[in-house]
C-alpha cells in the first residue's frame, strides 16, 4: 500500500501543532508559574504566601472538561484573576492545553487522553478557511 504524499505532510503538520510548543511555554511562565509552578503541582514561588494553596493540575483537571477549565482561565477563580481580557483567545487555548499537558505528567494517562491534543487542534483550524467555505461572494469589483 503506498501513501501519497499529501496525506502525510497534512498528517505529520498535525502532530507538529498539537503538541507544548515556545508561545504555550511562554504564557504559561508570564501568567501562572508564580503560584502553579513548573509542574503545576502548585508549588510555584508565590504559593506559599497565599492563604490558598494552589490546585495541583495531577489530581484536579482530569475531572474537568475544557469548558469548565477554560472558564477558570478566562473567568478566575477563587484568588485566581480573570485572564481573558490580558490574554487573547489561542492564548487562553494554549493555557487549557499547557494545563492538560502539566496534568499529565506523573501519572497514568487514560488511553483517550493521548488523543485530547489531536482534537483540540483539529477543531481549531479554521476549515471553512481552508476548504473555502468562507470566501466572500464575487462582486463586480473581484471579477
Amino acid at each position: 500500500m503506498r501513501i501519497g504524499f499529501w496525506p502525510l505532510l497534512v498528517f505529520f503538520m498535525f502532530l507538529v501543532g498539537c503538541g507544548r510548543n515556545e508561545r504555550m511555554d511562554t504564557v504559561y511562565a508570564e501568567r501562572c508559574l508564580s503560584c502553579h509552578g513548573p509542574g503545576g503541582r502548585g508549588d510555584g514561588a508565590l504559593a506559599g504566601m497565599l492563604p490558598v494553596a494552589p490546585p495541583d493540575f495531577r489530581e484536579t483537571v482530569q475531572r474537568k472538561s475544557n469548558s469548565q477549565i477554560r472558564r477558570v482561565i478566562t473567568e478566575g477563580r477563587g484568588l485566581m484573576p480573570a485572564f481573558e481580557p490580558a490574554l487573547r483567545p489561542a492564548e487562553i487555548t494554549d493555557m487549557l492545553q499547557m494545563v492538560r499537558f502539566l496534568s499529565r505528567e506523573g501519572r497514568d494517562v487514560a488511553w483517550w487522553e493521548r488523543f485530547d491534543a489531536l482534537v483540540v487542534a483539529h477543531c481549531s483550524i479554521p476549515w471553512e478557511t481552508v476548504l473555502g467555505y468562507d470566501d466572500p461572494p464575487e462582486t463586480e469589483e473581484n471579477k
